[in-house]
């Protein structure tokens, strides 16, 4: 069998590899093992926390995921993480309260660092995506209990784009703040991105950016495409990351992905 066309594969989750169910379909797995069978390599590189994405590895058979937004590196077979990031809970504070006196009150959620760790949420915030678990609590101090990897940040007016504008601005160098999908910007240690994680991960795999092709839909994959040799955008990807990438692809719902991989494999 011919050597795959990149060694590496590197796909977000939500919006790309997984359909509006979480489920990966049929043909994307198909096209995945193929893929594998020629060699290559499949990561996933999400913005989910690594306990949110423990069920959908031990689905794809296992391996390794950048998870966070970069800032962890977990093992499912294992289930540890090989390596991880937190942000310092005082500057999200500091960050936060900028950030609030800018554009009036945000509603804040965590993600806490670990194999075991919870998302937090505060009163008032709603979770963009129903189906992951949360835990509420009564106030936001009680979001710092425990270290973090990153915040999360809605506003009850201003869109996505424009909360991530004015909190870039605001925030500075206390943090990296990203766009990740519909109703979630967020903060996240300062200089990680997905390119950071992806790029420590490819090494543990013995691979570089000349042999990695990354799939991706928000903003938060720029970092990632800018990285990989070839960045391929979802038809449904916000029109900063199409801009920017090298291929646009068919939604996640129509198996954009698969749509790539079989090509490639001919």
């Amino acid at each position: 069998m011919a050597a795959p066309a990149y060694a590496l594969i590197a796909t977000d989750l939500d919006g790309t590899l997984l359909r509006g169910d979480d489920t990966v379909s049929d043909r994307t797995r198909a096209a995945l093992a193929r893929a594998a069978a020629t060699g290559a390599r499949h990561i996933v590189v999400t913005g989910r926390p690594a306990p949110r994405v423990k069920p959908l590895l031990d689905d794809l058979g296992g391996g390794l995921a950048v998870c966070a937004q970069g800032a962890q590196l977990y093992d499912a077979v294992s289930d540890r993480l090989l390596w991880s990031l937190t942000l310092d809970r005082e500057l999200a504070e500091q960050a936060l309260g900028k950030i609030e006196a800018e554009v009036g009150q945000v509603y804040a959620a965590v993600d806490q660092d670990g194999v075991e760790g919870l998302t937090l949420i505060e009163p008032g915030y709603l979770m963009p995506h129903p189906t992951l678990p949360a835990v509420r609590v009564h106030h936001r101090a009680a979001l710092w209990a425990e270290p973090i990897s990153k915040v999360l940040l809605r506003h009850p007016s201003l869109s996505d784009d424009e909360l991530a504008t004015v909190a870039r601005a605001a925030v500075g160098p206390l943090a990296t703040v990203t766009m990740s999908g519909p109703g979630t910007v967020e903060l996240q240690p300062r200089g990680v991105t997905k390119a950071t994680g992806l790029e420590l991960a490819a090494e543990r795999l013995g691979a570089g950016p000349a042999d990695t092709i990354a799939f991706g839909d928000m903003p938060n994959d720029v970092p990632m495409f800018a990285w990989a040799a070839r960045g391929v955008a979802m038809a449904n990807a916000h029109p900063e990351l199409k801009s920017l990438a090298d291929e646009v692809t068919t939604s996640n719902e129509e198996d954009g992905v698969a749509v790539v991989l079989e090509r490639l494999a001919g």
